[in-house]
């Protein structure tokens, strides 16, 4: 357990909490033979595009498939979107680094036993 907390929202959602989320957030997905391997999701708040739940399957992980999905979550934001946020674990040190080197900084941690941190990057172009 890298944050030491089970509290974490997405270790909370339960199916009615994804369901809903649906209707208020872009998701995509990669399958593979049928497998969901990947997922991101996305939504506009304010004039930032905020980027959740990238996941990649265990099995799969270290191959770019959380880059690329991270990657196409940022190509699909909204047209006035001016930044990107998303949030990770306070502890979450491999997370930390891959979005540092996709260009996001720590903003701020939150209160609360894993964080979380926020993260921010200014849309380009």
């Amino acid at each position: 357990m890298v944050n030491g907390d089970l509290t974490l929202p997405p270790l909370q959602e339960g199916l009615d909490d994804v369901t809903a989320s649906l209707s208020s957030w872009d998701t995509y997905v990669v399958r593979s033979a049928g497998r969901l391997v990947g997922s991101v999701r996305g939504r506009l708040d304010g004039r930032t595009w905020e980027i959740g739940r990238l996941m990649v399957a265990p099995d799969l992980r270290g191959r770019g498939l959380g880059r690329h999905l991270l990657e196409h979550a940022e190509r699909v934001a909204a047209p006035e979107a001016t930044a990107y946020r998303l949030f990770t674990g306070a502890a979450s040190t491999a997370n930390l680094r891959r979005y540092k080197r996709a260009g996001y900084s720590v903003r701020e941690v939150l209160d609360g036993p894993s964080g979380p941190a926020v993260l921010t990057k200014p849309r380009r172009g």
